[in-house]
């Protein structure tokens, strides 16, 4: 049975994805998780520590998550494995993607926030620069670099903006493009 703490840090990541950044408080988290008023305030004694506690959850849960590396014997195959995490991370696991975008935003002004999602993000992309070096890009850093800004803007016009797009043809161009710069 997972314990008030955990129960609270799932209930705030919720309202993060469904209410947004301005609903998160310790009573509204208490309310969501079932829990008895100030049981959140007593894990979190400020805001600032609760922003903390989603933020080191998530990163421990995507890191979890996403630890399988993509399928990489070809570029194709590549963009396959990563059109298919773009749909888990769009799909399944929606909930998590929307709260770290409001926690992208509030990491603008806390450089605690910052510090946790940078580390999290060189350790999340690791087996994707690997996958970039088997098919053989010429700079896998670049070629990471490239497929993280088409995540993140494809989260928000997907997640953000409601856009039905078919990520197939975008994120295969990039992962076509970081591969092809190596032949040239």
């Amino acid at each position: 049975m997972p314990s008030n703490r955990e129960r609270a840090l799932d209930a705030a990541i919720d309202i993060l994805a469904t209410e947004g950044i301005r609903a998160l408080t310790h009573r509204h988290v208490d309310d969501s998780a079932g829990l008895p008023e100030g049981s959140t305030s007593n894990a979190f004694r400020t805001r600032a520590a609760l922003l903390l506690g989603i933020a080191e959850k998530m990163v421990e849960d995507e890191l979890r998550m996403l630890a399988e590396p993509p399928i990489a014997a070809s570029p194709e195959q590549l963009a396959e494995s990563l059109v298919a995490l773009f749909g888990r991370l769009t799909g399944p696991l929606r909930t998590q993607t929307s709260a770290r975008l409001a926690l992208l935003v509030e990491a603008a002004h806390d450089e605690a926030i910052r510090a946790i999602l940078s580390n999290a993000r060189s350790r999340a992309v690791q087996p994707i620069r690997s996958a970039f070096v088997a098919v053989g890009a010429a700079d896998p850093d670049l070629a990471v670099h490239l497929v993280t800004v088409c995540f993140e803007g494809l989260f928000l016009q997907v997640i953000g903006l409601g856009v039905d797009l078919d990520p197939r043809p975008i994120v295969t161009a990039v992962v076509r493009g970081a591969v092809a710069s190596a032949s040239e």
